[in-house]
């Protein structure tokens, strides 16, 4: 019996050292100590602190031209040592590693630069990894919305430079130290191994930026991270680009449209209408405040305005024609066509009191001469252009030759932007 309770004893002392509480104690980890919340945790004040700080993307969730902001899904972790946290796994049972509160020591205060985002998009672990070497890790997870001043020039065809730049808030480059554990070859290779969105954007390459040796110890310690992205032009493609092009189409074949009618004035302002309509989506993605004109917004104002010059060609085109008719009208008017064959038959009719069947005959064959004869002069007059009619044919011909460059050009460029891309 006494061999029994010897053995119970000497379980639950083992027990009792192999616990955390043990290890607690000689860390002193208590919230009452609260030197280790407060000061840099270094034996030496002349020490500097280097935080390993890593960054990698879980999604792209958006890109806000109005507003000039980009959001994103990232993963951050911080690593430093605090040299009054380390302890020989050995004496206590082998623990390599324990997690701790937040609020009993000290952390790093390290934001972005460029942080646009509210404080409830984030997402902190609210413990520590604690190893015996006195490493201390953290990580928090973060809808980051950050701002960056876009280049809108090649929309849709764009790619976006953003960058990131963390810094400390209230340490100098000599206490507190930025460095990465890794290259921006490493972070892009699993950034794009765990993304979980995309969405309209997608990841080209993260860079990663430390400060150069030379930076005085006084300036704070900066980090950069520079992410590339690129965007997916299929969708502004179907919705605007080519429509706009088909437009252009059959505003070019507009010109085989007769101008009699009237119709093809009332063709063209319906094709203006249409470019229009789709002219106000641009409202809705450009930035008013972009210095340089987008290539898209060049294109779609391109067309516009020249369809608007067609528009205005069908009305000078009309009215020139309609002043070669009326002064055509006013010319036969003023000199009505002669008829010889007429006159002579009507003197032989008054010669010959009684024709016999010669003259009969030669009778309807003048007539037959004379139709003829007047079917052809109208023929000759309507292919007998005027100077009105000759200027109407000679605009027409240009603004064909300028229609149908516009569409072969825009063709090929576009073609060598979709290569390109």
């Amino acid at each position: 019996m006494k061999i029994k309770l010897f053995l119970a004893a000497v379980s639950s002392s083992q027990t009792s050292e192999c616990s955390y509480f043990s290890l607690i104690d000689h860390l002193n980890l208590t919230a009452s100590n609260e030197a280790l919340q407060i000061a840099r945790p270094v034996k030496s004040w002349n020490t500097t602190t280097v935080v390993h700080l890593d960054m990698v993307l879980y999604g792209i969730l958006g890109v806000h031209e109005k507003s000039q902001t980009v959001s994103l899904h990232v993963l951050i972790r911080m690593s430093w040592k605090n040299e009054f946290l380390s302890w020989n796994s050995t004496e206590f049972c082998g623990i390599d590693v324990m997690n701790i509160p937040r609020s009993i020591v000290w952390i790093p205060d390290i934001a972005i630069q460029e942080d646009a985002s509210d404080t409830g998009s984030v997402q902190e672990d609210p413990f520590l990894r604690l190893d015996p070497s006195g490493l201390l890790s953290v990580t928090s997870r973060q809808q980051l919305t950050y701002t960056c001043q876009l280049d809108l020039f090649k929309f849709p065809f764009d790619q976006q430079n953003c960058s990131l730049e963390f810094s400390s808030l209230s340490y100098n480059r000599k206490s507190v130290q930025l460095e990465t554990s890794g290259n921006g070859t490493m972070f892009t290779a699993l950034s794009k191994k765990l993304k979980m969105t995309e969405g309209e954007w997608t990841l080209m390459e993260l860079q990663v930026t430390e400060d150069a040796a030379s930076t005085p110890p006084w300036m704070k310690s900066r980090l950069q991270y520079t992410v590339l992205l690129k965007r997916r032009p299929f969708l502004y493609v179907i919705n605007l680009i080519l429509p706009l092009l088909f437009l252009l189409f059959l505003d070019l074949a507009s010109f085989f449209i007769s101008e009699s009618r009237g119709e093809k004035l009332s063709f063209k302002v319906t094709v203006l209408l249409s470019i229009f309509v789709l002219l106000l989506n641009l409202q809705t993605i450009l930035p008013s405040t972009e210095e340089a004109m987008p290539m898209l917004a060049i294109y779609c104002v391109s067309i516009f305005t020249l369809v608007f010059l067609g528009v205005l060609e069908a009305v000078l085109v009309s009215f020139l024609i309609e002043m070669d008719e009326s002064r055509r009208e006013e010319e036969r008017a003023e000199s009505p066509p002669k008829r010889p064959s007429e006159e002579q038959a009507e003197e032989d009719r008054t010669e010959e009191n009684q024709p016999d069947d010669q003259n009969l005959l030669n009778l309807i064959l003048d007539k037959v001469l004379l139709t003829l004869q007047e079917v052809q002069h109208e023929r000759q007059e309507k292919r007998k252009s005027g100077c009105f009619r000759k200027l109407a044919k000679l605009i027409d011909v240009v603004f064909f030759t300028i229609y149908l460059t516009t569409i072969v050009v825009s063709l090929i460029v576009l073609f060598l932007i979709w290569m390109q891309n």
